[in-house]
């Protein structure tokens, strides 16, 4: 297979050249065209055709957003956002971006080889897969019905990488205020689940928060695992909590979708409901297959609604799911399955 072709974007020309050295280190890529601006990279697009855009966020004459914005609905292009600790990387991603990484904190060596081989070249890899003609969900799918007074202490789990913050936002806006209590793995770094937590709880009408050790999982609120930490369910004196604690890397994530979800198998079993989204890889689908075993129910995100149908369909193929939805429809479904 030919390398992968990267087009790097940034203005900072002693970056660029690092992101160039950094990225062409490794075997399966090769970048094709630097550009300093949105303007050089729309001509570099159109004369190199690159497989994958690395972008930054902020630049001069066009923000790396707008150039987004722009670019999607005339030429999609997977596009992997390079970012300080900023909420308007999710801007860039509900434009179309497919993914993100935190620019490094330091000039350290060590630092700067996990940026661009844990970081950088993987999501470089993974968006050369994505599907990324950017679309806003057609689906106006509500939920219907009311929980259950019975089931208000049920738990949903829910788990997503690559596209996940917008497929994310997609269910949990649907949710209402008599949901049990919701917990979320997305993997993203630190720093920036605490803003996409405040950007989920400024959206929904659900209360949403980066969770912390000792939170309780209550109804109509949802806790997301911070970057950098494993969460797992928890019970103490009768009471659901979640326990976020452990930096080791699972399945390659910290947080890990599987550590969540083989914690609400454990403890929760058949009262729990499973959602796995859009990424890429197996993390979580070994978990989702406990969940199911232990009693819970379970729901996949389909191929067609997916960026990356990475995730959902190694579950599926597992066995660990039983009912395989669009992902404008997912959060009717638990709706359906906890009003009874």
């Amino acid at each position: 297979m030919r390398p992968i072709r990267v087009l790097v974007c940034d203005d900072s020309l002693m970056f660029r050249n690092m992101l160039v050295k950094g990225l062409n280190a490794d075997p399966n890529i090769e970048v094709v065209a630097q550009a300093a601006d949105a303007y050089e990279a729309r001509d570099a697009i159109i004369k190199y055709k690159p497989d994958v855009m690395t972008l930054d966020v902020e630049m001069p004459r066009m923000s790396g957003i707008e150039f987004v914005k722009r670019l999607m609905p005339q030429y999609p292009l997977p596009v992997v956002m390079i970012s300080s600790l900023s909420n308007k990387v999710f801007d860039a991603l509900d434009a179309g971006a497919v993914d993100f990484v935190k620019k490094p904190d330091s000039m350290d060596k060590a630092k700067l080889e996990e940026f661009f081989t844990q970081d950088l070249a993987a999501k470089v890899k993974i968006a050369s897969t994505a599907k990324v003609a950017k679309y806003k969900f057609a689906g106006t799918e509500a939920v219907s019905g009311n929980i259950s007074t019975a089931n208000k202490n049920r738990i949903v789990a829910i788990g997503a990488s690559t596209g996940g913050t917008e497929a994310i936002f997609e269910v949990v806006k649907r949710f209402k205020r008599d949901i049990p209590g919701v917990v979320i793995v997305q993997h993203m770094p630190p720093g920036f689940t605490k803003m996409y937590a405040e950007r989920l709880n400024n959206q929904c009408e659900v209360a949403v928060k980066e969770a912390a050790t000792g939170d309780v999982v209550r109804q109509g609120h949802v806790l997301l695992a911070p970057g950098s930490m494993q969460m797992k369910l928890v019970k103490v004196n009768g009471v659901y909590q979640v326990e976020c604690k452990g930096t080791e890397r699972v399945n390659g994530h910290c947080p890990s979708v599987d550590v969540l979800f083989n914690s609400v198998a454990r403890l929760a079993g058949k009262d729990a409901v499973g959602v796995i989204l859009t990424g890429m890889g197996g993390d979580g689908a070994k978990g989702l297959l406990e969940m199911r075993k232990a009693g819970a129910q379970t729901i996949g995100q389909d191929e067609a609604t997916c960026v990356v149908y990475g995730m959902p369909k190694v579950a599926y193929d597992l066995g660990a799911v039983q009912y395989q939805l669009g992902v404008t429809a997912i959060a009717g479904k638990v709706y359906s399955l906890l009003s009874k």
